[in-house]
């Protein structure tokens, strides 16, 4: 059952305890002979995947269960069960989670701007560049390894790993350091993922696995919406080629998973919350919001809280949920066990969660600003309910 939050039932808080993306990665590393922290997904146990000769886990940015199941497709066909993203439910959390197997509380990645105090600024971590002017991290001397200090799953598992994802961030700054020991496939299209995927199943070195990502899903929602026909045409064209891989799996005895980092739901500019609008909240803050626009992080000046709270709830209570950073993670929302040394810098001192479909805006000076229809990162089913599809499966 998908665990609710308890000041909004409304709201759908990640599963680890067997229901999320970690406990999927954790199934997919005990198959694949190695160990995690995190108990197995229930919904599909290491020993249905065990006796695939390759296995592939294919993520689809931003393929929420709520679309797949209101489009018929192949894809919906082979669809096993719902299972929950992580907190925050964004590519920037996610996508870690899958390469190093780790929620959050582990991997400390908690949002696509992070204040990291190592080096005094705000930045993304996955262009791995700073927020102001947008400059790369790694022509200020700082790198992946120093910055972050993960080991990438594929270098826990005691068998060939392959990474496959679009030519322009295969060998990113990013993708390098936690694709690890894991060669490295850049596609410029579709048709070329399928064509690589399907290569790698065909060859006849020994059993392996194949790490896939398809980002058109989530850059279309970001653009037109969730429900549009640009994105609704992308399904279609990743749907066929699914199908297709379907059978080149079975018959080289192989397995696809299929999952999403998270989902969409979509906005507008009457529902967006602008800081400049309200320069008596800014005041209160040390440091710009990070995070995401449905879940972000607020750095409060000392002395300043009970201003801060005030302001909240004065003129945005009704529109924004307001918790205490300490409390997520007394909450087990970041993860469940060890907690990484830096995230209590990396979420700030309060945890302010848009309702409804709003979001928040806190534009630096000089920064570009752009609009998104689709959004993503927040705690509704869903932006937090993903879909498992997994074929062919034999329980």
């Amino acid at each position: 059952m998908t665990p609710k939050s308890s000041f909004d039932p409304a709201l759908t808080l990640p599963d680890y305890r067997g229901g999320s993306l970690v406990n999927l990665m954790s199934s997919l590393t005990a198959a694949l002979g190695g160990s995690s922290p995190y108990a197995p997904l229930t919904a599909l146990p290491p020993e249905a995947l065990a006796d695939a000769r390759h296995l592939v886990l294919l993520v689809v940015d931003g393929l929420g269960h709520d679309y797949l199941i209101s489009h018929d497709s192949v894809l919906r066909q082979h669809l096993h069960s719902p299972l929950t993203s992580v907190f925050p439910s964004t590519t920037a959390s996610a996508i870690p989670t899958f390469l190093t197997g780790l929620a959050p509380q582990q991997h400390g990645l908690t949002g696509w701007h992070m204040y990291f105090r190592e080096i005094g600024a705000i930045a993304a971590p996955l262009p791995f560049r700073l927020r102001a002017g947008r400059r790369s991290l790694h022509h200020a001397g700082v790198t992946p390894a120093t910055l972050f200090d993960l080991t990438p799953l594929y270098d826990r598992l005691p068998l060939p790993c392959h990474v496959v994802s679009p030519q322009h961030i295969i060998h990113s700054d990013f993708n390098a350091a936690l694709s690890g020991k894991a060669t490295r496939h850049g596609y410029a299209s579709l048709d070329e993922m399928f064509a690589l995927i399907t290569e790698l199943l065909r060859h006849d070195a020994p059993r392996s696995y194949i790490h896939a990502y398809w980002p058109q899903h989530d850059s279309l929602a970001h653009e037109y919406g969730i429900h549009s026909p640009q994105v609704a045409e992308a399904f279609t064209a990743l749907d066929a080629g699914f199908a297709q891989l379907v059978n080149v799996a079975r018959d080289s005895g192989s397995r696809i998973v299929v999952t999403a980092d998270h989902g969409f739901i979509d906005t507008s500019a009457e529902e967006t919350i602008d800081l400049d609008d309200h320069p008596g909240l800014r005041e209160t803050l040390l440091l710009p919001l990070c995070g995401e626009p449905r879940m972000s992080y607020a750095y409060v000046r000392a002395g300043r809280e009970a201003q801060f709270e005030q302001y909240m709830r004065e003129q945005l209570a009704d529109r924004v949920h307001v918790l205490k950073s300490e409390a997520i993670l007394q909450q087990g929302w970041l993860g469940l066990g060890e907690v990484h040394p830096a995230l209590h810098d990396r979420i700030g001192d309060y945890v302010l969660i848009p309702r409804g479909r709003a979001i928040l805006r806190d534009w630096l000076k000089g920064e570009e600003r752009h609009t998104h229809i689709g959004v993503h990162g927040g705690l509704s089913a869903a932006e937090m309910i993903v879909p498992l599809v997994v074929a062919p499966l034999h329980l």
